[in-house]
């Protein structure tokens, strides 16, 4: 543009380079106007000249409906912008509100003035450019840089009148409150376009405010945060409110650091400090364009000066690249990205769009700007040419880019003028997509269409160039913008597509994480990692249901680890790790819940044998011994057993959850880690009753495990049923230690502090919940059994049910002569001669007594359903009293020798340097309801009977594993995480929840046809 055209009027005009959509509707434009003729000569004289202006003025306000209305309520600036050079009508505009602080006579303007002259301003600049852009006679360049000096001129004048008057409350003292900004050390710097001096025509303008509490300004220095951010608060109010003038520009202060939970005003020293040591790729590229506009000046250029390091760094960054890419990637748009589309396009973020050629920029002053001082510029257009004269680029990519890119930033304001929209988006109808091609000067779609695809296909080539990967940067579905406090709208739209229902948490959350506001992301490199994984994360996340609590368990494990590099990485590269955090946070929130509290525990899944490895009794044994190794103090032993119990808890309900071991592989296991914590926890009380209280002459201890724990069908949830039992010298009547004790209270005390280790809550949680009302008489009865009183209470007390509860007691810790002398006490009861019918009848009574006192919630209550778990265990216990009356006696091989066949699995089969703890193979393992069915069952049932009680228990048990592993309430179905509905379809072989409810449905008639034909 030349500046002989650039100064022509518009009332000059030899042609017009637009033409309205119709007759009609420039018929209805001079209908509007005709009324204003009376009061503006130069509207009447216009209105009645046959010429190219009237030509042009009808199609502009009747393509633009923004600029009628401005026309009709402010016919002065209409008649300004049509009858003065539109540079010199700017420009004296500009100048005037840059000075409305102050009223002519000098005096300080009202804040409403203040408000009302910055409108003003807008709408006649607003008016002036809009016409003279559509005219041609001045290009988007010099329209962009236009309403950068407005922006400018806006936010001195602003932040000039609230200087003064925060100076003449006394809460400021001005260097010199002639000139409020000069000395005040008050930073305000333009980001993004505003600070290259390439505004939109309907732009936002990114600020971030920045004061130095040394400036002196500040009485207080501690009080300086609230004053500065209250001062930020006004100006955002001065600019944007919407008053019966209008408003002068939408305020977005996103830009600062860690926006979410930072004042609106930074400390400069604390600004300095966050982009040393948090500042974020996104954030070194938004600061290549970032000016002082207002305020300090001085003090703003000397800020940016100190973050030359920060933003250009010495050596060539190409590790800069991939992070790049992981941005491009989040920013794209969700129209017009796939593919090259011209309705429904976005100009700005679409692919070949606008976006996309600042990013080529952008990319290459990353990496090159801290060895060359001339690629540091922020207009794009002038980097273009400069990257050019580097040999950066060759010249004809650098014509290429500029060109495309002022065409595109022309179709951006033609967008925007038509209704004063912050829109980048192509119109999706025939329509209203005609009003832009008119508006461009193009006679209809066809041909602007045209123009406008081909455009985009150039600087796809050229970015294509730049990016080897760009077809594997494509593939979001959408728009993806974390930066900033407010949300994005296009990225709230992507985040519904993906599959979250509460999009705006879900993007509350991804700031959190890309503002390192958490351990794991408080490193550059993190946060690089966790940028580039973020899409994939989304979208992975997304396709599951009710993604946004499967994320936000995400997000709280996030939260908890020390770092995080390693594991973004590890994800990054392993899709595996990925599916199952995934599955992880989808089913199992109680597995979430470990992980978010205790993320040690995630460690053991970074091991790459831990699903080919068997959890077996020597393979936990291996892992406890390692962990413990070196601990002396009692304290630190308890620790430590927490510690390693939670994460071989978790280990082994992550090889469920992922089908690497059964159900019934995972009930032994957790039983085998309990055995082996039992016997740790009792090593360190029986140490710790020894140093306090010395020994019992000839005492020994050990302790029963009963209920599922003895019959090594423990869950993840499960509690723990145990018995202490006790031996000691006849005439032994007191220990031997400093505090002596007589037997009895000796091993109560023992007991009690077993009780303790186990379940008391620590630092590192409780390793089991414990019961000990299966002891004699109950709860009425002393905590401690001795062995003498044990025998005799079960050969002449003992109930029928407490005799059922008997058959599946073990021995899992202790002496082991007291061990075995327990294991043969068991046998030798259970052998008693018993009366089948008695038998049979008190086990009805006792499972009709459980039916009343507690019901089953539903179906999936498969413990207390009708023919549910219990009825299967009362049958398998009934079997086994009756054969053991019969002189049958449990041997090991009868439980499967393929498990204990894998005992060395993972191990080189060496004798181990500790004591494993109560080996099964030493008093056999029968005690399982599944082992004694299978012993039992064939003869006493029938082998169908057998296989169709065992396949019921398998389901329940199956189920039963599932569910205490991924929650700690119970199953229902409406209220489930969906990942664990999932997995319990899986578990039960179903191929929907409706099926398998009908399946529990009919296996519990059956089993509950099959309870009363055997007991009756």
């Amino acid at each position: 543009m030349t500046e002989t055209n650039a100064h022509t009027r518009l009332i000059e005009l030899e042609q017009s380079p637009i033409r309205a959509p119709s007759a009609t509707a420039a018929k209805s434009v001079a209908a509007d106007l005709k009324p204003l003729g009376a009061d503006h000569p130069e509207i009447a004289a216009l209105l009645s000249a046959n010429t190219p202006a009237r030509e042009f003025l009808f199609a502009a306000l009747a393509l633009s409906p923004y600029l009628r209305d401005l026309a009709l309520c402010d016919p002065e600036a209409l008649v300004r912008s049509l009858t003065r050079p539109v540079a010199e009508l700017v420009e004296e505009t500009v100048a005037r509100a840059r000075g409305c602080w102050r009223r002519e006579d000098g005096t300080p303007a009202s804040e409403s003035e203040v408000m009302r002259d910055l409108r003003c301003a807008k709408r006649q600049v607003a008016m002036a450019l809009a016409l003279a852009d559509l005219a041609r006679l001045i290009g988007c360049s010099e329209t962009t840089q236009h309403l950068s000096n407005l922006a400018d001129a806006s936010l001195g004048a602003a932040f000039d009148h609230l200087l003064f008057n925060s100076h003449e409350a006394g809460k400021l003292t001005l260097k010199n409150p002639d000139r409020p900004g000069e000395g005040s050390g008050l930073i305000v710097l333009g980001m993004g376009k505003h600070g290259a001096g390439e505004l939109n025509y309907s732009s936002d303008i990114d600020i971030v405010v920045f004061f130095d509490p040394e400036a002196g300004i500040v009485p207080d220095p501690d009080e300086a945060t609230d004053i500065f951010a209250r001062l930020v608060r006004r100006l955002v109010r001065i600019m944007q409110e919407r008053t019966g003038d209008g408003y002068v520009f939408r305020t977005d202060l996103r830009l600062r650091p860690d926006p979410g939970s930072t004042p609106l005003a930074f400390p400069l020293e604390a600004a300095l400090n966050y982009y040393e040591s948090r500042g974020q790729n996104w954030e070194r590229a938004a600061f290549i364009k970032a000016r002082a506009v207002a305020g300090d000046l001085a003090a703003g250029e000397r800020f940016i000066q100190e973050l030359v390091p920060f933003v250009f760094r010495k050596y060539l960054d190409f590790a800069a690249i991939s992070d790049i890419h992981s941005i491009k990637r989040q920013i794209h748009a969700h129209r017009g990205f796939g593919d090259i589309a011209v309705k429904g396009h976005n100009t700005k973020l679409g692919r070949g769009g606008i976006r996309e050629i600042e990013f080529f920029v952008q990319t290459q002053q990353l990496i090159a700007g801290g060895r060359m001082p001339k690629l540091r510029l922020r207009r794009t257009d002038e980097m273009l040419v400069a990257l050019a004269r580097a040999r950066w680029i060759d010249p004809a990519t650098a014509r290429t880019l500029a060109e495309s890119y002022w065409y595109l930033r022309d179709v951006e304001h033609r967008i925007q003028m038509v209704h004063d929209e912050q829109s980048h988006t192509l119109p999706e109808t025939e329509a209203e997509l005609a009003r832009i091609a008119l508006m461009m000067g193009e006679p209809g779609t066809a041909s602007f269409g045209k123009t406008y695809v081909s455009m985009l296909k150039r600087v796809e080539e050229c970015y294509a160039a730049l990016f080897e990967n760009e077809a594997g940067l494509s593939g979001t579905a959408g728009n993806l913008v974390f930066t900033g406090e407010d949300d994005d709208p296009e990225t709230l739209k992507t985040l519904s597509e993906f599959g979250f229902e509460r999009p705006a948490d879900i993007s509350r959350i991804i700031r959190t994480w890309h503002y390192g506001r958490y351990r794991a992301t408080q490193s550059v490199e993190a946060r690089e990692r966790l940028t580039e994984l973020t899409p994939e994360l989304l979208r992975v996340f997304g396709a599951t249901k009710r993604a946004d609590e499967a994320l936000i368990r995400f997000d709280a494990f996030i939260a908890g680890l020390p770092a995080g590099i390693q594991l973004f990485s590890l994800i990054s590269s392993n899709p595996g790790l990925m599916s199952l955090m995934v599955t992880i946070m989808t089913a199992a929130p109680r597995l979430a819940e470990v992980i978010a509290r205790k993320p040690h525990v995630f460690d053991g899944m970074l091991d790459p044998g831990l699903l080919a490895e068997l959890p077996t009794r020597r393979y936990l044994a291996e892992r406890l011994a390692s962990f413990l190794d070196g601990a002396t103090a009692y304290e630190e032993v308890l620790d430590r057993l927490r510690i390693v119990a939670l994460e071989q808890k978790f280990l082994i309900g992550v090889r469920l959850l992922t089908d690497a071991i059964a159900p019934e592989r995972a009930a032994r296991a957790f039983s085998y880690l309990a055995d082996l914590i039992i016997a740790s926890a009792l090593d360190a009380v029986r140490a710790g009753m020894e140093e306090a209280h010395g020994k019992i002459p000839g005492g020994r201890a050990a302790v029963l495990g009963m209920g599922k724990l003895g019959s090594l069908e423990l869950t993840a949830g499960s509690d723990i049923d145990i018995i202490l039992l006790y031996d000691h010298d006849p005439d032994s009547e007191e220990s031997d230690g400093p505090k002596p004790l007589d037997p009895a209270r000796y091993y109560a005390r023992m007991t009690q502090r077993l009780v303790a280790a186990l379940s008391a809550p620590t630092a590192e949680g409780i390793l089991y919940e414990v019961d000990l009302r299966l002891r004699p008489s109950g709860n009425k009865g002393p905590v401690a059994t001795s062995v003498r009183a044990f025998a005799k209470y079960q050969a002449e007390e003992a109930w029928t049910w407490e005799h059922m509860a008997l058959t599946r007691a073990r021995p899992v810790a202790g002496d082991a002569s007291l061990c075995g002398d327990a294991r043969r006490l068991i046998d030798e009861v259970l052998a008693r001669p018993r009366d089948k019918a008695k038998l049979r009848a008190d086990l009805t009574e006792m499972r009709d007594l459980i039916e009343q006192e507690k019901p089953p919630r539903d179906i999936w209550d498969v413990k207390l359903i009708p023919g549910g778990l219990i009825d299967i265990e009362f049958i398998a216990q009934m079997l086994s009293l009756e054969a053991r009356a019969g002189g049958w006696v449990p041997d090991e091989g009868e439980d499967g020798a393929g498990d204990r066949a894998g005992e060395t699995s993972g191990s080189s089969g060496d004798p181990l340097p500790f004591d494993l703890g109560i080996e099964e193979r030493e008093f056999g393992e029968c005690t399982g309801t599944d082992a004694t069915l299978a012993a039992l069952g064939p003869k006493a049932l029938g082998l169908e009977v057998t296989e169709t009680l065992r396949r019921a228990l398998a389901l329940w048990s199956g189920h039963a594993q599932v569910v205490r592993l991924c929650t700690e309430g119970e199953f229902d179905p409406a209220e489930a995480p969906a990942g664990l509905i999932d997995l319990a379809i899986r578990k039960g072989e179903a191929p929907s929840l409706k099926s398998l409810e009908a399946d529990f449905k009919a296996t519990s008639k059956q089993v509950r046809a099959l309870f009363k034909k055997i007991t009756s």
